[in-house]
Parts: structure tokens; sequence; C-alpha cells
């Protein structure tokens, strides 16, 4: 084994402990919060009830992201209508004012939707930090089975309580089926 990516000189991306139910992972989420760790991960193959509670996750920023996308939608449309009618392509058709805004409301109303979901998909995306095609996690031979019937749970090593050997003790300690360490 080379001597540079020996696993006490390798960096480490966190500890990695697998789980049998998902009440066994809600308990565990519970235990690791009240021992003071806060950058941790749960990984699920389906939703499970009260993990995002347990995990401390209460807010998400989509929905800002697409009200703002929702607002420069409207308003891009409204701008671009008034722009081509009022000042660079003035048509006068039957007799109506240039700046008629009552005809500009149907294309305003699908530049809002339109601009809003768009950002509401890439919003989510960016968020999230998709498309992430590699994650330390997917070195673990284990972490394969997260997808059909495990639950892991992951202390990430940039969390300020976490230490190699501590951690690992902690999460021997709770009801595990295996602990693993996550190189990155």
């Amino acid at each position: 084994m080379n001597p540079s990516t020996s696993p006490a000189t390798s960096s480490v991306y966190g500890m990695l402990a697998e789980f049998d139910t998902p009440e066994a992972l809600l308990r565990a989420v519970h235990q690791t919060r009240e021992a003071g760790y806060q950058h941790l991960e749960a990984y699920t193959p389906f939703p499970v009830a009260g993990l995002t509670e347990a995990m401390g996750f209460h807010r998400t920023r989509v929905p800002l992201v697409v009200l703002i996308g929702g607002i420069v939608g409207g308003l891009g449309g409204f701008a671009l209508q008034c722009w081509i009618n009022v000042i660079h392509y003035p048509l006068n058709v039957g007799g109506r004012p240039y700046y008629s805004w009552p005809a500009f409301i149907p294309v305003t109303f699908e530049l809002t939707i339109l601009i809003a979901a768009l950002s509401a998909v890439f919003g989510m995306l960016a968020l999230n930090g998709l498309p992430m095609p590699y994650h330390p996690l997917f070195n673990v031979p284990q972490f394969a089975a997260a997808t059909r019937d495990r639950f892991f749970l992951c202390i990430e090593a940039t969390d300020p309580q976490f230490d190699r050997v501590q951690t690992r003790q902690f999460l021997a300690g709770l009801t595990t089926q295996e602990v693993a360490e996550v190189a990155s």
C-alpha cells in the first residue's frame, strides 16, 4: 500500500453508520444532534417521516428563488412589450394608444409562469448541488444499499466536534450495523 494513501494520512470526508430500519436511523439522528454534532446527513431509500425535523432542516430557499424568478419574468415581459410597442416599433392599430397595458397582461402572465418554473427547476438543482457525478460516499461499498434497503447517517469531518476516534466510537455505540470511514 502506498504510504500517501494510507488511512492515517489521507483526508477524511466523514464517518458513515449503517442502520437496518428507519426507526433506528431516526433514533440515531436524535442522539447525534443531542451529542452536539451539526454537520450530518442521512441517506434513505424512501422518505422517512420526521427525519427532516430531527436533522434540523426546517427551511429552504427554493420558494424565494421562485418568487424572484416570477417577479423578474413578469416585469421583464411587461417591459419587453412596452419597449416594443411604445418605443422601438410603435404601430397604431385601430386607433388604440401605443401604451395599452390591458393587451400586455396575457404575455406578462405567461412569462411570469415560465420564468418562475424555470427558476424553480434550476434553483432546486443549484441549491441541492446537482448534478453531482462524484461524491466521496460512492467509494464506500456498503453505500450502494442506500437505494435499496439500508439507511445511513454520515457525520462530516467539517463538523467542529468531529474526531476520527471519538466519532467512530460514538457511532459504534448506536444501534449500527457497521461504521465506515469515508475518504475524500
